[in-house]
C-alpha cells in the first residue's frame, strides 16, 4: 500500500499515512485528520480548500494539473509551481513515498 508523507506549514509531518491505490490524496487527509485540508466540496474540483504542495522530488511523477483543476487553483492562497487539489491526485503505487506539504491556510 503506498505511503505519504503530509507536512504542515509548521514543519510537522505525519510519514504513517498508508493510502490505498485508487483513492486520492484528499481522501486519505481527511481519513486520517491532516490539519489544514478542508475539503469543503468533496473532492468536487469546485473549491480550492484542500490545495497542496507536491515536494519538488514527487512533482514530475504526480504530473500537472488538468485546466479546471487550474481555474480552481486561482482561488487558492499562495499558489507555487508545484500546487495541486489534493482530491485530483490519484494515488498509485508509482507514488509510494510521495511528499505533500499543507500551505499556513487554505484559500
Amino acid at each position: 500500500m503506498p505511503k505519504i508523507t503530509f507536512v504542515s506549514a509548521d514543519g510537522a509531518e505525519r510519514t504513517d499515512i498508508d493510502a490505498a491505490s485508487g483513492s486520492t490524496v484528499m481522501e486519505n487527509a481527511i481519513k486520517n485528520m491532516i490539519p489544514g485540508i478542508e475539503a469543503e466540496c468533496g473532492g468536487a474540483c469546485a473549491c480550492a480548500t484542500c490545495h497542496v504542495y507536491v515536494d519538488d522530488a514527487w512533482a514530475e511523477k504526480v504530473g500537472s494539473p488538468e485546466p479546471m483543476e487550474e481555474d480552481m487553483l486561482d482561488f487558492a492562497y499562495d499558489v507555487k509551481p508545484t500546487s495541486r487539489l489534493s482530491c485530483q491526485i490519484k494515488v498509485t503505487d508509482e507514488l509510494d513515498g510521495l511528499v505533500v506539504q499543507v500551505p499556513e491556510r487554505q484559500a
